[in-house]
């Protein structure tokens, strides 16, 4: 493969850091500014499912824009409308903003999602396959440090400097991205660019591609199961602070986090270095990472002092590390037929079930206690799992028992 690897690899480690913090540092801001001019809970579930929605459009179509467009042009045209659309607040009067917020964080949704679907299902063009796997444990590693990197710091300016001091920096976040994202190299042509669309569309293909790989179809399922139980965690995580440590709680859910991300970016370094890159290897690696977090978060919420709760953070968020490492990497196994479909589905899945989970699970944290809506929720990926499991065994006994065809 005649590319700078080496390269290609830090450029991207450099600009999904970038690009991360600036999405969560947005995500912060324009919620609390939402709230701050409209005075309403109802503006703001607005605002967030207007972002989920940009999402899940973008999974929609995103298979069939990077068949036709492919390449590093629309990553920093992604880049560009994210900052652009930051601009808009600079430039608008706050009068004029009310209406223009729920269409912002819809190109936001629209502009992240497919930036991580572009960049997701064209990385094996950019990166040698030897380091595939260590690539994205570095950039597993530099969204979660994003992720509290970007919540933290976007509060601290808030207070300090002001929303547009906020805007400006996060446009700035977004600009940088798109500049180091302009000298990557692709192998070849670009990917995808003269390979023809299946006959009965790209749904139908993907559909037919994970019937003759079942062990995708179940990590797919598995990741959709996981982000039900994410949407209860997301939901109970300031609630649990507040129980546990009124005077302090949003002190609290920082710590939390940070543990969170710590274990997150050492469980993303483990996976990375494990013997073992084969298919097989990835495949074990994701299902132990969904169990082992879904297993922390579920210890996480049945605690009943602040010191508990930070101890199985550190798990829950190891967990993550090794499944999004694990899923990643695996998936860009497969052949450019199957691999841009995929990525578009799979964000698709967490879309729709990060929002429709958000909704079900709300509504229980008024019936139940936290750690009793965490165990229901995260169950559902738990319960799934030893449903893979019971059919990986006995799929193993049917091909052991199976006759050996005479020669």
């Amino acid at each position: 493969m005649n590319i700078p690897s080496t390269r290609n690899a830090q450029l991207i480690i450099a600009a999904r850091l970038i690009s991360d913090f600036g999405a969560f540092l947005n995500m912060v801001a324009l919620a609390t500014y939402v709230y701050l001019l409209s005075n309403s809970a109802m503006s703001v579930g607005i605002f967030l499912a207007s972002r989920v929605a940009g999402g899940i459009l973008a999974s929609l179509i995103g298979t069939r824009f990077y068949r036709r467009w492919a390449g590093r042009l629309p990553l920093i045209a992604f880049d560009l409308l994210r900052a652009g659309l930051l601009g808009l607040l600079l430039m608008l009067p706050v009068a004029q903003q009310g209406l223009l917020l729920p269409l912002i964080a819809f190109g936001l949704g629209f502009g992240n999602s497919m930036f991580a679907i572009g960049l997701n299902s064209q990385l094996p063009h950019l990166i040698e396959e030897a380091q595939l796997l260590k690539t994205n444990a570095w950039i597993t590693s530099a969204s979660s440090a994003a992720m509290v990197s970007g919540s933290l710091v976007s509060g601290l300016l808030v207070a300090g400097f002001g929303f547009e001091t906020v805007f400006a920096l996060n446009m700035v976040t977004y600009l940088l991205a798109a500049l180091l994202i302009v000298p990557l190299r692709f192998s070849g042509p670009a990917p995808n660019c003269d390979e023809p669309l299946h006959k009965q569309g790209e749904w139908q293909a993907l559909r037919q591609g994970l019937r003759t790989a079942p062990v995708l179809a179940a990590m797919l399922a598995v990741a959709m199961a996981d982000t039900l139980g994410s949407a209860a965690h997301n939901v109970g995580l300031p609630i649990i602070s507040k129980l546990l440590t009124p005077e302090s709680a949003s002190t609290t859910l920082g710590l939390m986090l940070a543990v969170w991300a710590c274990g997150k970016f050492i469980g993303a370094r483990i996976a990375s270095r494990l013997k073992g890159t084969d298919n097989a290897h990835l495949e074990r690696r994701f299902f132990f990472g969904v169990l082992l977090m879904s297993c922390g978060f579920i210890l996480m919420f049945q605690q009943q002092t602040l010191y508990g709760l930070l101890l199985f953070s550190l798990p829950a968020g190891l967990g993550d590390g090794f499944s999004e490492v694990g899923l990643m990497s695996r998936l860009q196994r497969e052949p450019d037929s199957l691999r841009l479909p995929i990525f578009s589905f799979l964000t698709l899945l967490q879309m729709t079930g990060f929002g429709v989970g958000m909704l079900i699970a709300a509504p229980f944290y008024s019936w139940w206690t936290p750690g009793a809506v965490v165990l229901l929720f995260h169950g559902i990926p738990l319960t799934l799992l030893l449903v893979v499991k019971g059919l990986a065994l006995r799929n193993g006994r049917v091909r052991r028992s199976s006759p050996t065809p005479a020669p």
